[in-house]
Order: C-alpha cells, then structure tokens, then sequence
C-alpha cells in the first residue's frame, strides 16, 4: 500500500466516531510511557472502563505520580499503579519484567507506548543510538518478557490478550538505507553505531505517487525506528502462531505531542507549522490506540497494521521481497541481541516462539 499526502490529510480530517468501549472488570491493562501525551489519554479512556488492574509504566518516579493523581481527579479511577521502568537500560527492563513475574497477575492488554524521536545523534547504553535503542531493541525486550504472563493469561482466564505497538504511517515514507542492509555488522547495529548516524548519504527513488527516501545518519531515523516497529510486529505474528495472544502494530494519527520536542530549531518549527494544520487533539490519537488494544478478535487479527481505527496494509516496502529479507534479519539479530542482554530471554524463544 502507498500513503499519498491527500490520503494522510484525509484521513485526519475524518470523523473518528465514539471511543471504543469494553467491559475491563476483572482485567489488567498496562501501557508503558504513560504519564504524559498520548500515553496519558489512553489510560484515561481505559481507566474509565474500571479494569481491575491499571498498571502505569513510565521513567520518572515524580511525573508518575504527579500523573496518577491528575487520572483519579478526571477519571475517579483511584486503582492505577506506577511501575518504574527506564527503556534506555536493559537493567531496567529485566528488573520490571522480573518484578511483573513475581508478581503473578494478569495482563490482558499490553499497550507499548514509549518512544523517542531524535534527529541528532545520542549514544544510550554500550554505544547504542538511542532512539533505536529504545524504538527498536528495548520495547521488543520487553514485549518478549511479558508474553509468558499474557500467554498464562489466556490459558487460565480463557481470553486473548492484546499486546500493542504504537508505530506510525510515516512508516510508510522510508526504506532502509541499503548500507545498512548490507552491513556485514547486522542492521540494527549498523543503525544504532555512531560514524553510520552521523553520515549524510540520503538516496531517493519515486514509487509511483510518493518519494520514498533510503537515509542514512539521523535525516529520517524516526520513520526508520517506526518501520522496525512494523516488522517486528509482524515477525512476533508470525512467531506467535500457535499461541492465543494478538499482536498489533497501530498508527494513531499525526497528533498534537511532546515526542518531537528535542528535534533541532528549524525542524521543530516546521512540526509547529504542521501541528496548526494537520495535527489531531491528542485524545483523539489516544481513542485510536483504545480501538488497536479492544476492538474484536474479527476487526483486527495477529500481525495485522491498524491506522486510525482502520485495519490497513502495511507500506509496499515492508510487503516486498526485500522488506520480508530484511524483517527475518532484524528479527534474528534482535533475538541475539536480547539472548546476550538477558538470561531469560532464550527460554521464551525456545518454550514460545516457533
């Protein structure tokens, strides 16, 4: 599928209809990155559908609380938890997904909010570039190690549970850089090494009615860090045959948020311009990951793409004979990747994933 601009404005411009509405009594929602923006708007919409258990997920102990007690004044929910986690260590991670372990619960959505979107250059934990780090390593890190507790989830409760990615249509303007591709140090590490971000080779090349861009460096890293979030979706689906959990990749709208406030002056500035003409209220793009985390097993199945409440195909790209090549590399050295980092990692690939 292609993304010509008029479609994108079309699509913002469509009425988004009433919030998704379920019943969560006796169920477990966590989103991850859920303090502020479209995070927070999120847990409002689920927090007002009384779910037994709503588990905030967020880095800063201060903001969290502070976010905590403004959901109880707008919601009346006074049952959220702030659990603490830093997607820019892989300490972390391990300690809330063995801390989510030992606690036993269930987890019936898993919403994957948390994202950064740089333009320039900063180095996260053994030399990782940080959005890429925290897009494209961490989050999958931790969808891995909380699928024993959603796969336990449905096997005791007879449900399925929904695990979330929050990814973007600007997927649908980028093709990795064929450096990188054919780097004989993998991908992602390509992606993520220092000298590669800070090159400057960018190729184009027309598909049809869109410019599609091959970019090194930083130009277009978070479109890049979005379609990687595309393929893992779609590489976990397939990984997940057999077992009774969805997951989801979503694109909730060109909204109104903080995420691009660390882009340089003059990007920020035209995001600004942007925002006035285009962009959707912020619960708005919340309501559309509410749809992506309840609609029904027939509305949105396993490794299905969903954009504003729409199940759509995912870019020409992600569909092609490069871009199937290309998901199968990223996923086998992310598995290594987070088989090294984590211990536990290696039993959820042998007792899970086919």
């Amino acid at each position: 599928m292609k993304l010509p601009l008029t479609k994108l404005i079309a699509d913002h411009w469509r009425d988004p209809g009433p919030v998704l509405r379920a019943d969560l009594s006796g169920k477990t929602v966590m989103l991850i990155g859920a303090n502020t923006g479209l995070g927070f708007e999120a847990c409002k919409y689920f927090a007002s559908m009384k779910p037994a258990r709503l588990i905030m997920a967020c880095r800063s102990e201060s903001k969290g609380k502070a976010a905590i007690t403004e959901l109880a004044a707008e919601t009346g929910y006074n049952d959220a938890e702030l659990w603490i986690v830093d997607l820019l260590r892989f300490e972390s991670v391990t300690a809330f997904a063995d801390k989510w372990e030992a606690d036993g619960g269930r987890l019936d959505v898993l919403v994957l909010n948390a994202g950064l979107s740089r333009m320039v250059y900063e180095p996260a934990q053994d030399g990782w570039e940080a959005s890429v780090f925290v897009n494209n390593v961490a989050t999958p890190h931790l969808a891995l190690r909380l699928l024993p507790s959603m796969i336990r989830t449905a096997e005791q409760h007879s449900v399925r549970p929904r695990l979330v990615v929050v990814a973007s249509d600007v997927h649908y303007w980028v093709a990795l850089d064929k450096r990188a591709v054919a780097s004989k140090a993998g991908i992602l590490h390509t992606l993520a090494d220092e000298k590669f971000c800070k090159s400057r080779f960018v190729a184009f090349h027309v598909q049809a009615d869109l410019l599609s861009m091959h970019s090194g460096g930083m130009k277009k890293r978070y479109f890049v860090t979005k379609l990687l979030n595309v393929f893992f979706v779609r590489a976990l689906a397939e990984h997940l045959k057999s077992a009774p959990v969805t997951v989801v990749a979503m694109n909730p709208g060109y909204c109104y948020s903080n995420l691009r406030d660390k882009l340089p002056l003059i990007p920020r500035l035209f995001d600004r311009l942007n925002e006035v003409l285009l962009a959707l209220p912020t619960a708005v793009g919340a309501q559309h990951i509410v749809w992506a985390a309840l609609a029904g097993d027939d509305q949105v199945k396993n490794g299905e793409y969903s954009s504003m409440s729409l199940v759509r195909e995912p870019s020409d790209y992600v569909l092609s004979k490069e871009g199937i090549e290309v998901q199968g590399r990223v996923w086998d050295e992310l598995i290594q990747v987070l088989q090294t980092a984590d211990g536990s990692v290696a039993g959820i690939v042998q007792n899970i994933l086919q």
